[in-house]
């Protein structure tokens, strides 16, 4: 029986961000993309969200290499993550690369990572796939589209992407997917991000005119924040800065590492003399400085963050300050920016965030993009990704109205197997695949049950009992005593404290008669009184934790 092309997506459907896909032939596999996803309001702790990546590690022996299509982190964050479990060159652009290589210095990785760096048009050989590497716009620069050569057909994976005719870098290249297009394409793998979006992306010359505006007669100091990556608008600013003789300088470690590898590497042109160190920025009037900084997503600890309440070194927010925050909120991050937004209204500044500014465009294609996009390739099937469901869906509807038959479109979830043949289609399995939590140094090892238990403390609080029993006749020694976090403020609780001990004795003594003591007997009637007693009395289900000691 024939070999069949398996398509997995690991990560990237049903959700924004954390993008990684396998594709796998014979003794053959590569994977596009490795990126990180962003914790949710309920994962206390957690400082990020990266694929399981079982199903790569069992399978080490056939993974040729890991294909990168830009440096956003929803794309590249989990890179140090993967090459920690496995060994195989990276391949990417040169910016693109510039940024992973600041990863792997970061996870001491950089000298045991071979990456491999392409330009656009360049095509790479694989195992039995070939990888094209072609040019698309994003809100990145050197964003890169994939024509994958497999032994069944070609599969055309978009990355993230929009159509832009006023880039710098010049327009996605069409021309290229159609003639891949006339060719025969088997599949197309396309971003749904905007897919809910009518009409086209407005293009970075919308945003270079809305700065114009609030640049032009502005005789106050102005603050600019937007995505670290976004170096198309870090380039707007610094233009608009010089053309209205201004200073910039620069705060966030993201931005600083983002602007000197884009200058390393030619991606952006700083006129001499127009950045400056933060701390010479008093010496200067204020029409003459504009600040550059991280924080456009409400970051703890970003440079705006700090700025925003009064914990920066170098910069206080003063009265008249124009904000400008050049950045849309990323699903999750709305309340976290509010709050910045409010503090720095309480501190008199102009906060300027408002779509209708032109102060953002988006680096995702709206519909008729997507439109064009499937019109050239002609896919023989289609599995819309990089979206939550009803990203998915609505781009399945889009490929219907374009007259793709509903039985070739495959909208499917994280660990699928997508079988491929010159002539067929289907989803045949799963493999083990799912969200595997960073907590500071420590990877995977806070589960669903730690999360659990962090929500369960986080919203009821903690009760500890402890108690020390008598060896021989297992009477109360010395306790119960009652210990609470989060649970109710003691001082004022006296009351409820002594309720608690006598439930608490009381279990103890119903359990102690017994002929053989048994601590988890007695542990789970604490428990379960106390816990009874509790809700009856406040309504509230804390957690509880009895102590036995036995002297």
């Amino acid at each position: 029986m024939a070999e069949k092309l398996k398509i997995i997506p690991l990560g990237g459907l049903d959700e924004i961000g954390k993008n990684i896909t396998v594709l796998e032939y014979g003794g053959d596999m590569i994977v596009v993309d490795c990126g990180v996803g962003f914790p949710e309001e309920d994962m206390y702790g957690i400082d990020l969200v990266i694929p399981d990546f079982s199903y790569l590690v069992a399978n080490k022996d056939k993974l040729r290499g890991v294909f990168i299509t830009h440096g956003h982190e929803d794309h590249i964050g989990s890179i140090p993550y993967l090459m920690q479990q496995v060994n195989c060159p990276v391949h990417g652009t040169a910016m693109t690369n510039g940024l992973i290589r600041l990863k792997l210095e970061e996870h001491h990785l950089a000298d045991t990572v071979k990456l491999i760096t392409h330009r656009p048009g360049d095509v790479v050989k694989a195992g039995c796939f070939s990888v094209e590497f072609i040019h698309v716009n994003h809100s990145i620069a050197d964003a890169v589209a994939f024509a994958i050569r497999t032994p069944v057909g070609t599969v055309v994976v978009t990355g993230d992407f929009k159509i832009d005719p006023t880039s710098a870098e010049g327009m996605t290249d069409l021309a290229r997917l159609g003639e891949l297009g006339k060719k025969g394409v088997l599949a197309l793998l396309c971003d749904s991000t905007n897919v809910e979006r009518q009409g086209y992306t407005p293009n970075e010359n919308v945003v270079a005119e809305g700065l114009d505006r609030q640049f032009r007669n502005c005789e106050s100091r102005i603050i600019v924040t937007t995505f670290a990556s976004n170096m198309h608008r870090i380039q707007a600013v610094l233009n608009t800065a010089v053309r209205y003789g201004r200073k910039v300088a620069v705060s966030g470690r993201s931005m600083e590492n983002m602007l000197h590898v884009a200058q390393e590497l030619g991606y952006l042109h700083v006129p001499a003399g127009t950045i400056v160190e933060l701390g010479t920025i008093k010496s200067l009037p204020k029409n003459k400085i504009v600040i550059v900084s991280t924080g456009s997503q409400g970051e703890n600890m970003s440079a705006l963050y700090r700025m925003a309440f009064s914990t920066h070194r170098q910069v206080e927010i003063q009265p008249d300050d124009r904000i400008i925050i050049s950045a849309s909120a990323i699903p999750g991050n709305e309340k976290a920016i509010s709050r910045i937004i409010n503090e720095l209204y309480r501190k008199g500044a102009d906060v300027v965030y408002d779509k209708s500014e032109g102060l953002h465009v988006s680096g995702h294609a709206c519909q008729e993009e997507l439109k064009i996009i499937h019109a050239l390739v002609k896919p023989k099937f289609f599995i819309p990704v990089h979206g939550e469901q009803r990203h998915l869906q609505i781009h399945s509807r889009l490929a219907q109205s374009m007259g793709m038959d509903a039985r070739n479109i495959l909208v499917g979830e994280i660990g699928n197997v997508f079988e491929l043949s010159a002539r067929s289609a289907k989803i045949t399995g799963s493999v083990s695949a799912g969200r595997v939590f960073v907590d500071g140094t420590s990877v995977g090892d806070v589960g669903s049950v730690v999360l659990r238990d962090r929500k369960h403390l986080a919203q009821d609080g903690m009760i500890v009992v402890c108690v020390s029993l008598s060896s021989q006749d297992g009477s109360v020694v010395t306790g119960p005593d009652i210990i609470t976090r989060g649970f109710v403020y003691v001082k004022e609780s006296e009351e409820l404290m002594e309720e608690l001990r006598t439930v608490s004795m009381e279990a103890i003594e119903r359990c102690s008669h017994k002929r053989n003591r048994d601590w988890a007997t007695l542990k789970a009637a604490i428990k379960s009184d106390l816990s009874g007693y509790i809700f009856k009395t406040t309504k509230r289900n804390p957690m509880i934790l009895p102590i036995i000691m036995e002297i």
